[in-house]
């Protein structure tokens, strides 16, 4: 598991789900008028919608919000254009990153994402400088597993047609071919596992292992992508040991 992936467990414990519920709505409804732009507005059809619809509601988005994004994204109601973006760059520590960003002004946020990455020892790259670095995968996030052990789930999950069952601390993550993401995703279900999230996501072949300042400050270059509004995900190589992430953690305050 990457330290992304590590970062995200540990600010999910020590960080109150309501502190950043506002600006997870931004981010929530910006995806859903993009999902439902290009793929139509029915759940039923646009798998991609689907998943916003889920991932809105299980964070406590009102109906009201949800519908009224979806008709932006159709052109059912008036809104300002929201449009997708993808950009690559280097990180601290010989680290890499892919930035997936959703906005209505490109070069405002191709602005702010230039100065993070340079206050911080980074830099915007050229597209394909990086991402030969990642593969895309299907991820699905268990909820609570019960009694089930690692060995009962991975027999699941293998029967289900998932690649890898990967496990940290108390989180029980299914990897898969992207193309299978929802027939492995229905099949768990149908075994009696609730999915707390599936989406596809891009995952490094090779991780970098960084330590001390660049530890540090690939931990702050996170932190700031994750709380720009218009940064919908990001995907990193960096590697940190998790007892150094939680130090880091009370450093800055998380």
């Amino acid at each position: 598991m990457s330290g992304h992936s590590k970062w995200h467990n540990i600010q999910a414990k020590k960080t109150s789900q309501d502190a950043k519920r506002g600006q997870l709505f931004t981010k929530l409804t910006k995806e859903l008028i993009v999902a439902a732009r290009h793929g139509g507005g029915n759940p039923d059809t646009n798998i991609r919608l689907r998943t916003a619809v889920e991932r809105a509601r299980k964070m406590g988005m009102p109906m009201d919000n949800i519908k009224k994004a979806i008709m932006r994204g159709t052109g059912e109601l008036p809104g300002v254009s929201i449009e997708e973006y993808t950009y690559e760059a280097y990180g601290p520590g010989g680290t890499a990153f892919i930035i997936e960003i959703s906005t209505d002004n490109k070069n405002r946020t191709v602005a702010e994402l230039r100065r993070i990455f340079t206050n911080i020892g980074g830099s915007l790259a050229e597209s394909g400088a990086v991402s030969w670095n990642f593969e895309s995968k299907g991820q699905i996030e268990l909820e609570d597993v019960g009694e089930l052990t690692y060995d009962d789930l991975f027999m699941i999950v293998a029967d289900a047609g998932g690649e890898d069952l990967r496990e940290e601390g108390d989180t029980f993550t299914v990897i898969t071919d992207p193309k299978s993401l929802e027939q492995v995703r229905e099949k768990l279900e149908a075994n009696g596992l609730k999915i707390k999230d599936a989406e596809i996501i891009l995952v490094p072949k090779n991780v970098v292992k960084v330590t001390g300042d660049d530890a540090l400050k690939v931990v702050r270059l996170s932190e700031e992508l994750e709380n720009h509004e218009d940064v919908q995900d990001y995907y990193t190589n960096y590697d940190i040991d998790e007892d150094e992430l939680k130090v880091i953690a009370d450093k800055i305050g998380i």
